[in-house]
């Protein structure tokens, strides 16, 4: 079962239809919305400031999402993909965008919406990521802008792949008789 823990008064709150693997850290204030999955090794660490999920978001392994302490929150759009190990600390992510595998997005960046950030990416502080645009490399750069709708279908199948993949384990929890919705513990 995901480790779900408040803190400092603070206790996640998760949407409807929502998938967590069982090794998945949410601690303290953390909103997930609904049809999400948050995958393998992530941790979601709303300790010092809030993060806020939308809709439709996979957040996959490996994934920390934390903030700066009253400087910094972390919000995530609907319909975005969060690729493997990926770090975002305290930035602002538009809807349908996608963070390639291993990128890094620090404090007050805004990764506009439709954008792409490319695997191994660093998106340094209060960088303004375009809509719709490719960004690459340390720190990350404008590569290139992309077409709305194919930024828009891409994401889309992203996120309903990641959608259908959580399902196959909510089947398997469900034939195995193992309960695996969401506990919280108190601090």
């Amino acid at each position: 079962m995901a480790l779900i823990k408040s803190v400092r008064g603070f206790t996640p709150q998760m949407g409807e239809n929502i998938f967590l693997a069982e090794n998945a850290t949410i601690i303290g204030d953390v909103i997930i919305g609904d049809d999400c999955s948050i995958w393998y090794n992530t941790v979601l660490r709303g300790d010092v400031n809030s993060i806020r999920i939308g809709n439709r978001v996979n957040v996959q392994d490996g994934t920390v999402i934390h903030t700066l302490y009253q400087k910094s929150v972390s919000i995530i759009g609907d319909d975005v993909s969060i690729g493997h190990n990926v770090v975002i600390h305290g930035a602002k992510i538009e809807n349908g965008a996608l963070i390639g595998m291993g990128a890094i997005v620090l404090d007050h960046a805004v990764v506009g919406e439709g954008a792409i950030i490319a695997a191994g990416s660093a998106v340094l502080t209060g960088t303004q990521v375009e809509p719709c645009s490719i960004y690459a490399g340390v720190p990350a750069k404008f590569v290139k802008k992309v077409d709305p709708a194919q930024s828009k279908e891409m994401n889309q199948k992203i996120a309903q792949n990641y959608m259908m993949y959580s399902g196959w384990f909510k089947e398997e929890e469900k034939r195995e008789g193992v309960d695996n919705s969401p506990a919280t513990t108190e601090e």
